[in-house]
């Protein structure tokens, strides 16, 4: 009999609803990651502080291009009511002066247009690039309860559809809320001065244009969450369905998937349409109280250009520049729009990159003392632990291996074994109690030492896109040709090795996926012995391999692990006969403890599991 074990912990699936009529709300990630107060701000300040330069002379740039481009109104204002009138009296001077200022203005404005968007884009790569790495940066750092939580599709989504709505924010957004935002202030200075009436009269209308704004902004802001939200819904389960392919096809989960995708894809679209219905809604609101306004003022401008009060030339001021006041509305919206995006994106940005490891750097690591051979000795003490969404996996454990020390432990599923390696590793942290390595707590470790004194195999066999003598060389960076070749000898995987088409230099591609499990596993444990580690964690680690596989690492482990500390998480009973220790484990505690004949000689449970196991041999 075998017994086949699962490492304990969460392992959050989503699974697949059926689609209904009445739309659910879409699953939120807020509750996930709260987002610290005023974190957005600071990520945002932390963005653009290396580029005030930059910004300043951009700003600099933009003021003047709108001051050339909003002087041609006033200046077909001047040349209506001066230059034609000298004209007349046969003076061409102001008329040309007229001309020429605007058509200096004409040619000044594009060019300074294109300084200024010539800048900003390079501002916003900048930005941009910068903000990405952070990203990926920062969900490397993160530690692995993260990750058992927060899917990988949804740190996608962060690293894509959300940094692109930040894109398209920064890239047109920003200009058009500038280009608005100062045609507005320019425009309202010189209907003052044209006419203090009139202007008043028309930037009355300022308010009602506002209140409906924030109007928008309001509800909007509701309808972009959700679109963010729902877009990082499509990744997750897009994500989810092709990493799992194979199951999806062995057992006939396309049309439940493709039920699943649908629902969130309708979500997604809801959301989506919503944002839009705003949208109209605000310009068509936007754009009746405009020409309301405009039909008003062009009245009374009609009435005092007929008493005699206001000139023919400052009516047609004014009318251009309402032209150009109410016009980009339109601009405003998809601002707006862009904006409340932008905006939902950056707060789950920020709560993200806000998210400390719960695995956390010590602030003064302290350094291992030198080590009398290769391993070193492993304590527990009084250590406990639950993952945050179960019970107490390790009630009170206590544990003492000593250096060089090779242990397998067994036990039903659930038992604990995984958690005990997980935990010498330091992917968590206990709850209580302590983990030394001689004598320095794991937590006093910085994460570097840490990593080159304990090495873990898990039942993964995790290969990433490159040769296999990459994927060897991981374990030791640095390490030359010829070391990375004695591992793989080392291990028994040099034979299939070099009988790749490129030997060593054959790309697995990705995963690994051009080799089987049982090669993937064999390559996994050269990268192990190659970084010679003190302490050696086999967490499953021959579940992938065949009997000749299995038996030929095991030969091999015989030596490697000699004289080096060793925790094996026996997924089969024939891996416990190169152990000196065997631990059985029982809901977290261990409750057979001795060498592999002295346990087999006895009464207890694992000597049943072995006469099973011996009986299904024959």
């Amino acid at each position: 009999m075998t017994t086949t074990v699962s490492p304990a912990g969460p392992a959050e699936r989503e699974t697949a609803e059926p689609a209904e009529e009445r739309l659910p709300p879409p699953p939120a990630d807020e509750e996930d990651i709260p987002v610290p107060p005023g974190a957005p701000r600071a990520l945002l300040r932390s963005l653009l502080g290396p580029h005030r330069a930059r910004i300043a002379v951009a700003m600099v740039v933009i003021l003047v291009q709108q001051a050339a481009l909003q002087s041609g109104p006033l200046l077909v204002a001047v040349a209506m009511d001066r230059g034609i009138p000298a004209l007349r009296e046969h003076d061409s001077g102001p008329l040309i002066a007229v001309v020429g200022a605007y058509l200096a203005c004409a040619l000044i404005s594009p060019v300074l247009q294109w300084a200024f968007i010539k800048i900003s884009a390079r501002v916003n790569q900048d930005i941009l690039l910068e903000l990405r790495g952070r990203i990926f940066r920062h969900a490397q750092r993160l530690s692995l309860d993260f990750h058992e939580r927060y899917t990988s599709g949804r740190i996608i989504s962060r690293a894509t559809s959300d940094v692109d709505a930040l894109r398209e924010l920064l890239s047109e957004g920003l200009q058009e809320l500038l280009t608005v935002f100062l045609s507005v202030c320019y425009i309202s200075v010189l209907l003052l001065v044209l006419d203090w009436r009139l202007g008043l009269v028309s930037l009355v209308s300022v308010l009602p244009l506002a209140l409906i704004a924030r109007s928008f902004r309001r509800r909007s802001r509701r309808v972009y969450r959700r679109s963010r939200t729902s877009a990082a819904s499509l990744i997750v389960r897009f994500t989810e369905t092709m990493n799992g392919i194979r199951p999806v096809q062995a057992f006939r989960r396309e049309q439940a998937n493709d039920d699943a995708f649908a629902l969130v894809n309708r979500q997604s679209a809801t959301a989506t349409a919503d944002g839009l219905l705003e949208i109209a809604r605000y310009v068509g609101l936007s754009r009746a109280t405009a020409n309301l306004w405009t039909t008003g003022v062009v009245l009374l401008g009609a009435y005092l250009v007929a008493d005699g009060t206001v000139e023919l030339g400052v009516l047609t001021a004014f009318v251009l520049y309402l032209r150009r006041l109410y016009d980009p509305i339109d601009q405003l919206a998809m601002f707006l729009n862009s904006y409340q995006s932008a905006a939902a994106a950056l707060e789950k940005i920020a709560g993200l990159l806000a998210h400390e490891p719960t695995v956390a750097e010590p602030a003064e690591p302290t350094e291992l003392p030198a080590a009398a051979g290769k391993g070193r000795e492993v304590r527990f003490e009084d250590t406990r632990f639950a993952y945050r969404t179960g019970k107490e996996v390790l009630p009170p454990f206590d544990l003492v291996i000593p250096a060089g020390q090779t242990v397998a432990v067994v036990g039903a599923t659930g038992a604990g074994k995984s958690t005990v390696a997980k935990l010498l590793a330091r992917f968590y942290d206990p709850a209580d109690g302590r983990i030394r390595l001689d004598g320095v707590d794991l937590r006093d470790l910085a994460t570097p030492e840490l990593r080159r004194g304990v090495v873990m195999v898990t039942q993964e066999s995790f290969l990433f896109s490159g040769t296999v003598a990459e994927n060897i060389a991981i374990g030791r960076p640095g390490a030359g040709r010829e070391e990375v070749e004695q591992a793989a000898r080392d291990i028994g995987a040099h034979e299939f090795i070099a009988a790749l088409p490129d030997g060593f230099d054959t790309d697995v591609r990705k995963r690994g996926g051009r080799i089987s499990a049982g090669q993937r596993q064999l390559v996994a444990f050269a990268r192990a012995l190659l970084a010679d580690p003190a302490v050696l964690i086999l967490d499953e680690a021959t579940s992938s391999l065949d009997v000749p596989g299995e038996q030929a690492v095991q030969r091999a482990m015989r030596t490697v692990l000699a004289g080096r500390t060793a925790v094996i998480i026996a997924h089969r009973l024939s891996t416990v006969e190169i152990a000196d220790r065997v631990l059985v484990m029982d809901q977290g505690r261990i409750v057979e403890d001795g060498s592999p004949q002295e346990l087999v000689d006895g009464s207890g449970r694992f000597a049943a599991l072995h006469q099973a196991w011996r009986d299904s041999l024959v």
